[in-house]
């Protein structure tokens, strides 16, 4: 448990069959892990499952045989009494039915309240990132339904990810 008896979650998406070490690292530490999709990784579940529980939707590139039938296009879920939705495509999201919104797809950062209070994320790629901020996961804190410290967390380019996203950076 993090600072107070917060329960820190990090969130990603679109790691595509790769988590570097730069990664695995910023996640250590983690209560709980949401990924957004496009994990393309049964092995990389497991990586990340031996971090902290995770909470899982498919992306575009997922299968739902390489996961199991518990995971769909859809996660909804409860940690610290704030109320999660986690789809891959912004279009799916329901800001009146969540506390915390999450998608991917984009490969881009968003991180915005909506009219009704929802916090809408999206925590850009760590593996395949499409923005100046380069790779990114996001990262927040709950506490008894409350959410401290929405934020984007930045990662170190590693040679390996910058080999596999040189034309993203040109």
């Amino acid at each position: 448990m993090g600072i107070a008896g917060r329960l820190r979650i990090d969130i990603l998406s679109d790691t595509h069959g790769y988590l570097s070490e730069e990664l695995l690292d910023e996640l250590r530490g983690a209560d709980y892990l949401v990924h957004a999709g496009d994990i393309t990784s049964r092995s990389d579940l497991q990586e990340l499952e031996r971090i902290a529980p995770v909470h899982l939707c498919l992306g575009n590139n997922d299968y739902p045989y390489e996961y199991g039938p518990s995971i769909g296009r859809q996660a909804r879920f409860t940690i610290g009494g704030v109320r999660f939705q986690v789809v891959h495509h912004r279009e799916q999201i329901r800001p009146k039915t969540a506390d915390v919104c999450v998608f991917g797809h984009t490969h881009r950062p968003v991180l915005e309240w909506d009219e009704n209070g929802a916090l809408i994320m999206n925590p850009g790629s760590p593996t395949s990132p499409r923005s100046k901020e380069g790779p990114t996961i996001g990262r927040l804190f709950v506490k008894d339904g409350q959410i401290f410290d929405p934020k984007i967390v930045q990662l170190p380019m590693d040679e390996e990810l910058r080999e596999r996203n040189w034309w993203w950076f040109l």
